[in-house]
């Protein structure tokens, strides 16, 4: 970042441009040759910036994109005009003309969805069709791949629905116990049974997708045609401390600066509520990020922030728009203007989202999508 660029910025996300290529290149690695990566763009590219993501992700052959909705899908459309766009969740069905105007796939979640989608709709609308097979949160839901298979025939008389693939989702393809390995096998197995059946009685359907960023790599399947890949893409575990099988890359670094630096004496309160208590004589930096720019206030306490490479705990309570380090251990002269890395690399020291996730009960995941759209992105390494 240009210098008078950073002192005019408070706190910022430095997004890497060059980490999310190493981890596309590496999954591509690894899924059969039939699969094609769908990267998962929701959510603003999980907080990363779907913008420079997408024409990164465009620029290394990416073609398909998954997305949460409509507004995301007209988002990712400006910026990949000729990419596959597919919409995961629902979509209000009186939107259905303009899904067809601007060539976004939609899954149907019900036969009464569709229905509603074929009333709305000028002209075919691509569909992909959603089974529940064990996340119990979306999707047709069938005692068995026949029944399932049975009840998805009226789907393809409906003229203004285009069907073009099946899909479910994982709960469980992140964790290695055993009862779990067993249950993601089971939803694998239901999908392709459902899609043979089908095949069976005459709709042999162009795509079949069920694996997520950790089944892509630790289960690649050869039967789906494709792969849709979220957290690992952005270089963080599905479910930390879980070692997924490929080196990580983190694409997103959050830095902050000092604003203000003083000695407190023993006794000496810091924040609000006086949950810190100094013991002795401290050197305290206050840093201009808070909760408002999605930096957890429930990391007071818990979590460190670097300083010219070194850990320097939080002290007292994580503020709005504010924070306090103790940087008395810091060997070099802490001043204004210092950049702090709230997770990222700095030296050989490193902090990542998944660890600071893992200090309060959380996931890698809110980490990034929290963090708020005051805080600008600084694309790196393009």
């Amino acid at each position: 970042m240009e210098l008078e660029q950073q002192k005019r910025y408070r706190a910022w996300a430095e997004i890497d441009l060059s980490a999310l290529e190493q981890n596309v290149r590496a999954v591509q690695k690894i899924l059969p040759e039939q699969t094609q990566y769908m990267a998962v763009v929701k959510a603003n590219a999980y907080g990363h910036g779907d913008e420079a993501v997408c024409k990164k992700l465009w620029e290394l052959g990416v073609r398909w994109f998954a997305v949460s909705n409509l507004e995301e899908a007209l988002a990712v459309r400006q910026y990949c005009p000729y990419g596959e766009i597919f919409i995961l969740g629902y979509t209000p069905p009186e939107f259905a003309p303009e899904l067809s105007r601007n060539n976004i796939i939609q899954g149907v979640l019900s036969l009464d969805y569709a229905n509603q989608l074929q009333h709305f709709a000028h002209q075919p609308v691509r569909c992909h069709i959603k089974l529940d097979t064990g996340m119990g949160r979306i999707g047709f839901r069938s005692a068995s791949p026949e029944a399932c298979a049975e009840e998805l025939l009226p789907l393809f008389s409906l003229d203004r629905l285009s069907v073009e693939g099946i899909y479910t989702h994982f709960a469980v393809a992140d964790s290695l116990e055993q009862a779990d390995v067993a249950y993601t096998q089971g939803q694998e197995e239901f999908i392709i049974a459902v899609y043979d059946q089908l095949a069976a009685k005459g709709h042999k359907l162009k795509h079949l997708h069920f694996m997520n960023s950790a089944a892509s790599v630790m289960r690649p399947n050869p039967r789906a045609t494709l792969a849709r890949v979220g957290i690992i893409m952005y270089g963080l575990e599905p479910n930390y401390p879980v070692h997924v099988p490929m080196e990580l890359h983190p694409v997103m670094s959050l830095r902050s600066v000092v604003s203000h630096v003083k000695t407190v004496d023993a006794g000496a309160c810091i924040s609000y509520g006086r949950t810190y208590t100094a013991d002795c004589p401290r050197t305290i930096a206050t840093v201009t990020i808070g909760y408002a720019d999605g930096y957890a206030r429930l990391l007071s306490g818990m979590a460190s922030a670097l300083v010219h490479g070194r850990a320097c705990p939080i002290v007292g309570r994580v503020c709005m728009d504010q924070l306090m380090l103790d940087v008395t251990d810091v060997p070099d002269e802490v001043k204004p203007g210092d950049v702090v890395t709230m997770f990222g690399r700095d030296g050989n020291m490193t902090i990542t989202a998944d660890e600071l996730a893992a200090m309060y009960g959380t996931i890698g995941y809110e980490i990034v999508c929290g963090i708020s759209k005051r805080v600008p992105r600084d694309v790196v390494g393009g």
